[in-house]
């Protein structure tokens, strides 16, 4: 299993994004407490992810997914289960 991050900039005001948004939630078990940040443990690899979120953004939108799976992180600030969930997953 990897965990993928996932951080995107839509940049059209007034788009419907919760295609995009339903289609992070199914790659897997997903973290989401930044606004345009989501951390995903899934089987998808950096570039499949990349080529599944592809059609729900627009031409000038923009999109990173990194794997991060075993990086060390540190974090501040998040709610006890934010943190739970970033312990046992990254």
């Amino acid at each position: 299993m990897n965990t993928l991050l996932i951080g995107y900039d839509l940049n059209k005001a007034g788009q419907d994004y919760q295609d995009l948004i339903r289609e992070i939630k199914s790659m897997g078990k997903w973290w989401h407490y930044l606004d345009s940040t989501w951390l995903v443990k899934t089987s998808e690899t950096h570039t499949s992810a990349r080529d599944k979120l592809k059609p729900y953004l627009d031409k000038n939108d923009e999109l990173l997914v990194v794997n991060v799976t075993g990086d060390a992180a540190a974090w501040q600030g998040f709610i006890p289960d934010a943190g739970t969930w970033l312990r046992e997953n990254l």
